[in-house]
């Protein structure tokens, strides 16, 4: 038995159909899946979410910079008082209140990872307008700002879909404006 499920996977890896983004989406998908019927339930009984609220960019990202730059003047100067993809991040949170406009579970999965992935393209995007702030201040060439830039949105991005999921409680979650899909405990 072990032998022909060996064969088999080197049969799918060999034909391409087992690409490693595959299996990540079908086993992402596999675990959301629950909480994205859940909050579909949750959306069924109450129609509209509570009124929109924004932290900026979460996970203390937003309070972090503001605290920075209200301390160290010479920061501020250099980078503002919010971070320059915070715009981004209201944004990525105006999708996750909402939780998109279909409120099938399927749709709704497919929505989170389309709002994720805007969100990644977006603070990506925020490079051309900060290169060459950030090269002069700091001596750097173009393509360390962008490497930099890449590495800050990837790792938003894998934050999001890691923490953000449906009906978690936690305050950024996908759906937090049906405040009641964290409630439920599965049988």
């Amino acid at each position: 038995m072990a032998r022909l499920a060996l064969i088999t996977l080197a049969i799918l890896i060999g034909t391409g159909a087992a690409k490693a983004e595959d299996w990540s989406d079908q086993i992402s998908r596999a675990v959301e899946m629950p909480a994205h019927r859940w909050l579909a339930e949750q959306r069924a009984e109450s129609n509209d979410p509570t009124p929109f609220t924004t932290d900026g960019c979460s996970g203390g990202m937003s309070s972090l910079w503001t605290f920075m730059a209200e301390r160290y003047p010479a920061f501020s100067e250099a980078h503002g008082g919010v971070p320059p993809w915070e715009t981004c991040c209201v944004t990525h949170d105006r999708a996750y209140h909402d939780a998109g406009p279909d409120p099938t579970p399927g749709a709704s999965y497919d929505a989170r990872l389309a709002a994720d992935e805007a969100l990644r393209q977006c603070v990506q995007g925020t490079v051309s307008v900060r290169d060459k702030v950030l090269i002069e201040e700091y001596g750097l060439d173009s393509a360390q700002v962008r490497a930099a830039y890449g590495a800050i949105s990837e790792s938003m991005f894998q934050a999001v879909r890691l923490g953000g999921g449906p009906c978690t409680g936690l305050p950024w979650r996908w759906g937090y404006g049906y405040p009641h899909c964290w409630t439920r405990v599965e049988d």
